[in-house]
């Protein structure tokens, strides 16, 4: 555990900073300064977190062709792999690169989980009441009867509404993954200190937020279908097959 110790000690350093600055000199209640330093991790991380979802777009538009190389190597299980980092190399694409920001995250995740178990920064806050934030009553205590509850019902619908914003186009297999995620972390969650859960919930809302905004400002881009693939390839645009005209009618004769 030292070598993590001495790894993390930097990161708590800095959120320490950060949060007896907003709390010191901006005048936020410790409460409101973990979510102002939940705001200010996530808008620092923005570029990388911009970079991922273009990376993930361009996964979802090369789609088709990546399902080609793993049908036609389905039995060569190396030389598919070779082909497949071949072709991420020529499309220009890292299929890691929409992991980054979640992975940048967790180590801040278990900085301000050591801060808040500390006795000196707990010291800290119990120095400069109110030590807890609306129905929190110590943000470096564990939580526990409703307090626990509403926490982790806030956990939950948020994890579960962050996670469907963001497995809207992936397979059902990784949305089920993705939805049974929360439920497994709830098993740890009631060991947290009440602040990192708080922490926890605020990164979900803008989580959730972000996606809402970049699907509308930049959807991904939609799959060929059958009927595009068919008439030009992957890039061609689907029409609909016409009726073929009605036969012509028979002009009755008249009687003389």
């Amino acid at each position: 555990m030292l070598p993590l110790a001495s790894i993390l000690q930097p990161l708590e350093d800095a959120a320490e900073w950060i949060l007896t600055t907003l709390h010191d000199d901006v005048g936020f209640g410790w409460g409101g300064a973990i979510i102002g330093m939940t705001v200010l991790v996530r808008i620092a991380i923005l570029p990388l977190t911009i970079k991922g979802i273009r990376s993930m777009n361009a996964l979802r538009a090369l789609q088709p062709q990546m399902k080609e190389i793993q049908e036609k190597y389905k039995d060569d299980r190396q030389r598919m792999n070779q082909e497949m980092m071949k072709f991420y190399k020529e499309n220009k694409v890292n299929p890691l690169g929409s992991c980054l920001p979640l992975l940048l995250q967790l180590p801040i995740f278990l900085a301000l989980f050591r801060l808040l178990r500390s006795d000196e920064f707990a010291a800290t806050v119990h120095a400069s009441p109110p030590i807890g934030w609306f129905f929190i009553d110590d943000l470096t205590a564990k939580a526990t009867g409703a307090e626990l509850a509403i926490l982790m019902i806030l956990y939950i619908g948020s994890q579960l509404g962050a996670s469907l914003v963001m497995s809207v186009t992936a397979d059902k297999t990784q949305q089920r993954i993705f939805l049974l995620l929360p439920f497994a972390f709830a098993v740890i969650i009631p060991s947290f200190p009440a602040g990192l859960i708080l922490y926890w919930i605020t990164t979900n809302f803008w989580t959730f937020g972000q996606q809402v905004v970049v699907r509308k400002v930049a959807p991904p881009p939609q799959l060929a279908t059958a009927a595009a693939t068919a008439g030009g390839g992957a890039g061609a645009a689907a029409v609909p097959a016409k009726r073929p005209p009605p036969p012509p009618r028979k002009k009755k004769r008249r009687r003389r």
